[in-house]
């Protein structure tokens, strides 16, 4: 599919000299001024690229440009103008990132160099930008389900909280999804450090030890550490830093997506415990926005919505050698010593189906697990 070009001037000439000069190399499409521009890209999706006149009535190249930057930041910008003054190109650059500065009249070749080499930089940022929500994700992801098999309270728990965020996420139509979704992923790798003991002592709300709560007081620091090493995760590495406590106001280093995310992160998991404890969906949510008054009332409303069973169907007994990935465990799966495998409300993954079987031929665990059977595999059960 061919990348869109977004033309913008008050002129219709100009328009109409740049369309059919350039329409048989790029998808040309045009806007009479700002207003027109932000209805079509809103109407349309976001542009590969938008290619924008200075000086127009209403709303100026600088103003439109800006505008585009905060909805879609991966649109590469060009600013067109006859006005080719020091101040100018400042504003410009600075305000909108403007990617290259063409003085009136650009001829068509000049133009046709500019469209190219922005749909270079689009493809290049987009490149990138897959790879992190996809490759990195998808590589963590594996990761964490490998830890889960080490700690799995711990990781289950993880787990949860990522499903609840990305429901979240959604509900609030928040940019870059993926880096509040692998913060929840890894919200508890520091815990890799801990007996297990304690993990299962933090779960059942049992009382710790000074030393025992000390250790686990700071598994948030241990995984920040761990993560701050890999490159592009260092935002990651502070939301998951500073899941514990509110986050303070600080001195601005930090973004306000690292802040927000941290928020999320920390709200999350404290509704995941509540539940946990006994606490109803809606309960759990309702005193979290109590206790947190000044965060987004469209947080809490997604809370209210969120319903983890809303893909799931029915519930049975399974045998091991019956399951099936999508699935999930509805109890926790203990050895017959009482060592913990499998936590309750873990997702049935190849790797976890490969685990209890080979605990199963030893003779270690039981021959069934309760289930609950993902609607889309219903008909086929």
């Amino acid at each position: 599919m061919a990348e869109r070009i977004l033309l913008v001037d008050d002129d219709a000439n100009v328009l109409n000299g740049y369309r059919r000069s350039l329409s048989r190399e790029f998808l040309m499409e045009t806007a009479e001024g700002g207003q027109q521009a932000l209805a079509l890209a809103s109407e349309k999706g976001p542009y590969a690229v938008v290619i924008s006149d200075m000086r127009m009535p209403g709303m100026d190249g600088i103003q439109l440009l800006s505008r585009i930057r905060a909805s879609s930041p991966d649109t590469i910008r060009v600013m067109l103008t006859g006005n080719a003054d020091t101040e100018t190109a400042i504003n410009a650059i600075n305000e909108g990132s403007i990617f290259r500065f063409l003085n009136k009249p650009c001829s068509k070749e000049v133009m046709a160099k500019t469209i190219t080499a922005a749909l270079v930089q689009y493809q290049l940022v987009t490149a990138e930008k897959q790879l992190l929500e996809q490759t990195l994700s998808g590589s963590l992801q594996v990761l964490t389900e490998v830890l889960s098999l080490v700690n799995p309270a711990a990781f289950s728990r993880a787990e949860r909280a990522r499903r609840y965020i990305h429901h979240i996420v959604t509900a609030m139509n928040l940019g870059n999804p993926w880096q509040y979704e692998v913060a929840a992923m890894l919200s508890q790798l520091g815990c890799v450090t801990l007996a297990p003991e304690t993990i299962d002592a933090v779960y059942n709300g049992e009382k710790l030890s000074p030393n025992e709560q000390a250790q686990y007081d700071a598994h948030p620091s241990v995984a920040s550490g761990l993560l701050s090493k890999i490159p592009r995760l260092e935002p990651i590495a502070w939301m998951i830093e500073h899941q514990s406590q509110p986050v303070p106001k600080g001195d601005g280093s930090e973004g306000a997506d690292m802040r927000l995310g941290a928020e999320i992160l920390r709200l999350v998991l404290a509704y995941e415990q509540a539940i946990h404890k006994g606490a109803s969906r809606s309960e759990a949510a309702h005193v979290l926005a109590r206790q947190n008054t000044n965060f987004s009332p469209q947080f809490f409303q997604a809370l209210v919505t969120l319903d983890p069973n809303a893909e799931e169907g029915e519930t049975k007994k399974c045998r091991i050698e019956d399951l099936l990935p999508g699935m999930t465990i509805l109890q926790e799966v203990r050895t017959l010593e009482g060592a913990l495998l499998i936590s309750k409300g873990q997702k049935v993954t190849p790797t976890v189906i490969f685990k209890l079987r080979n605990f199963h031929a030893r003779h270690t665990i039981g021959g069934d697990v309760t289930v609950s059977l993902p609607k889309s595999t219903l008909a086929f059960v």
